[in-house]
């Protein structure tokens, strides 16, 4: 399928306009990447913790994002997590520079939880509560209902509950206390005593993951390897497969796209997170691969016009493989479109690189590589002309 046929723009011929915009726009992205002091991170490059949350129900998550967004200092994230067939889990993702931070937030989450989606009557919430808060909440319960246990012995059996509670398939939350019998030890006085000391929340608390400074400097490190390997690879594979010009001039574009779409992430004030880098690894695969199409025209054009100025021959080869790029990248373009609109908080930074990637790949690909590849031909040209005249003029000294 052909959208365009026989076209004859002269693409090379508006190249000082183009990557004069392109030098613009680079520079105002690096310029505010400087001005912020460097691009805005993710809790995966901050640091932070990682609280996964299962509801007994369907969670409603754009009132929990809300609700927690208002409540908590600093970058909340919340996405949703299927697991085993269970698609009531989520995610929640909090800023914690310590332990004692940490422990509060998650206080305060708990407790934003409890008012806004549990039902307790004022109760303690069963599915949220360690073996020693529970202890000393039954205790005296218990010995005014009939159940004579030492605290040790109390203890004992109650961390069985906990035990009970927490293992698969309940993974947290139970449907009532009457299933507490099934756990050895557990009699009906001690259940009724938690039926009226006790309530069970909509959600339960199921771990909670600290991400360290140090780690997230070592993902930074790792992010940026990556993409300078990826980028290396890649010239080396060109130099090999048509010269090393092409290399250089493509690797180029590539990096030109990730500076600039990084800028853009800056200038928009979105964070960056590891899907955002794996956007970003995706885009460099992507543009990379469009400029070689373009390269390939080129290296079969330089055989069937050999007489063709180079500029013209390169000119040529970008009309031909245009319906190529105009399908490829706009069907691409209009899925990650839908995605950006459509895919919610979770998936809005992967969309956003995708798209902007996308826009400024598909560009340099055309009025960046290309175009420095015409210079650096033309530059060697005139460098083996002069060597020449220079050869000539000395022999006929």
């Amino acid at each position: 399928m052909r959208i365009f046929e026989n076209t004859n723009y002269d693409f090379l011929g508006k190249k000082s306009l183009f990557i004069g915009l392109s030098l613009v726009l680079t520079a105002w992205g690096i310029f505010d990447l400087v001005r912020k002091g460097g691009p805005s991170y993710g809790l995966d490059f901050r640091g932070g913790a990682l609280i996964d949350v299962r509801f007994a129900q369907k969670p409603p998550v754009d009132q929990i994002r809300k609700v927690l967004g208002d409540s908590i200092k600093g970058e909340v994230t919340v996405q949703e997590v299927t697991t085993s067939g269970n698609q009531n889990d989520i995610q929640v993702g909090v800023e914690a520079a310590n332990a004692a931070e940490l422990e509060a937030t998650r206080a305060k989450i708990v407790r934003t939880f409890d008012e806004n989606f549990a039902k307790l009557g004022g109760k303690t919430d069963f599915h949220n509560i360690g073996i020693d808060n529970l202890t000393q909440r039954l205790l005296e319960p218990m010995s005014r209902g009939g159940v004579s246990l030492s605290e040790a012995d109390l203890k004992e059996k109650l961390r069985a509950v906990l035990q009970y509670r927490d293992t698969p398939p309940r993974s947290g939350l139970i449907a009532n206390f009457d299933e507490l019998s099934a756990v050895p030890g557990i009699t009906a006085q001690m259940i009724a005593v938690m039926k009226q000391e006790l309530a069970l929340g909509s959600f339960s608390i199921r771990s909670v993951q600290v991400v360290s400074p140090k780690v997230t400097g070592e993902l930074k490190t790792q992010a940026i390897l990556a993409t300078l390997y990826a980028l290396g690879a890649m010239l080396i594979y060109l130099w090999f497969r048509f010269e090393w010009t092409y290399g250089l001039g493509a690797v180029i574009a590539v990096f030109h796209d990730t500076v600039m779409t990084v800028g853009l992430f800056s200038i928009f004030d979105k964070p960056i997170d590891l899907t955002v880098v794996a956007a970003l690894l995706t885009l460099v695969g992507y543009s990379m691969n469009d400029t070689i199409v373009v390269f390939d025209r080129i290296r079969e054009n330089l055989k069937l016009i050999r007489r063709e100025e180079f500029e013209k021959i390169v000119n040529l080869s970008i009309n031909q493989t245009l319906s190529r790029t105009t399908l490829t990248s706009g069907l691409t373009f209009l899925t990650c479109v839908a995605l950006l609109v459509f895919g919610g908080p979770v998936l809005n930074g992967f969309a956003f690189a995708l798209v902007a990637g996308i826009i400024v790949g598909t560009y340099s690909s055309i009025f960046v590589a290309s175009p420095i590849v015409v210079w650096l031909q033309n530059f060697l040209e005139s460098r083996r002309g002069n060597a020449t005249s220079g050869a000539a003029s000395k022999a006929r000294a």
